[in-house]
């Protein structure tokens, strides 16, 4: 699936297996839907490019005088990037293309490096942000910060040669902010969540799980109701955010709800192994990573209508759909009604249409990187 808007398009100047990247991105490694997009990204093009690298923050504990927490959840972390040490990175990365992934600190720094290093310049546009602000702040932040956020993506929008979009709806918002062109990506996976045979799935709907950031917009709500509704179901989440004490307190009041924390990459594919469904009910999703991850593991993912991950018609297979004013519970329900079998059949469609996906957006963005890269002088 490509969607690229009506602009001539660079002659592709550097052999993809030439091809060296630079990403800069605000978000750790890992840690949220954006910060594992490229750590599985870059994982896949190490292998068929010669250098792939991001420059990002690190978990550090020590000082940093430039460190301030995310507006709307203290538990992420905005960093200011260090000059010295993105120079000595770029000077061994030698790039032909850098890519701005997040508006923050190191993604702005991302269009003055590509003019400073000579090479081509491009941006991804994974989460409306601005969408956000009615869940986290009130009239006068929120338009503050939704204006910081707006001349931030602006900035990045205009400079670059092409904007990267996860879904099509996003298509009107980025050209509004100045892209020349956009094209709409596909979501990679991680080489253990796809090259590792998954467990069968259990016989009976016994466990479904949650994992993922635990805010507002996520619907954790949703989860502890429907963990409340069905006490013969075991309910399991895994996350970090700052709806961490509601969750925690779901936990000590529900016997058949279990919060495991913030998990790593092999926590959480041994998480989704051992449940029969994944659930995400959030208000606004662009993408939904998780629930792709989930169909490479062979397990159904019932995800909000809204969602972006639906806009994909090759993956609709495998998912099934929480309806527009459908509560979670009853979407549960619905589930448990269906024939026996039904979501074995849905489990086989969500592993097959997820490795497909995840072939077929690494060769998307190969061809992106070579028709964006632009040889050093």
């Amino acid at each position: 699936m490509n969607d690229i808007a009506t602009l001539a398009q660079p002659e592709p100047s550097i052999a993809t297996h030439r091809l060296r990247v630079a990403f800069f991105s605000d978000s750790l490694a890992e840690r949220n839907g954006t910060g594992a997009y490229y750590h599985d990204l870059i994982e896949q093009l190490r292998s068929r490019i010669d250098c792939a690298d991001i420059l990002q923050p690190r978990l550090s504990s020590g000082f940093h005088p430039f460190r301030f927490p995310l507006p709307g959840d203290a538990t992420q972390q905005l960093m200011a990037p260090n000059p010295m040490e993105i120079r000595r990175a770029l000077s061994r990365i030698r790039p032909h293309v850098i890519v701005s992934v997040t508006p923050g600190p190191y993604g702005l720094l991302g269009p003055w490096m590509a003019r400073r290093n000579q090479c081509g310049f491009i941006s991804a546009y994974h989460t409306h942000f601005e969408g956000l602000a009615d869940l986290y702040w009130r009239p006068f932040k929120r338009h503050l910060i939704s204006g910081c956020l707006s001349s931030a993506n602006r900035f990045l929008c205009q400079r670059s040669s092409t904007v990267l979009i996860n879904n099509r709806s996003l298509s009107d918002t980025v050209m509004k902010l100045g892209a020349q062109q956009y094209d709409v990506m596909g979501t990679p996976l991680a080489r253990s969540f796809a090259d590792t045979p998954p467990a069968p799935l259990p016989d009976s709907l016994q466990q479904i799980c949650f994992a993922g950031r635990l805010a507002a917009e996520k619907n954790i709500d949703a989860i502890l109701d429907a963990a409340r509704q069905w006490p013969s179901i075991r309910f399991v989440i895994g996350g970090d955010g700052p709806l961490k004490a509601r969750v925690e307190a779901g936990a000590a009041e529900l016997p058949n709800l279990d919060y495991r924390g913030w998990l790593d990459r092999d926590s959480l594919r041994a998480l989704i192994d051992e449940s029969s469904l994944l659930v995400l009910p959030s208000h606004q999703e662009t993408f939904g990573s998780i629930a792709l991850e989930a169909m490479a593991r062979g397990r159904p993912a019932l995800v909000s209508e809204n969602a972006g991950i639906h806009d994909w018609t090759q993956l609709a297979a495998g998912l099934y759909k929480i309806r527009n004013q459908e509560s979670l519970s009853d979407a549960i329900a619905r589930l448990q009604s269906d024939p026996p079998g039904s979501m074995a059949t849905v489990a086989a469609h969500a592993r097959n249409a997820a490795l497909q996906l995840n072939d077929h957006t690494l060769e998307q963005w190969l061809s992106v990187l070579t028709e964006q890269a632009r040889n050093r002088s």
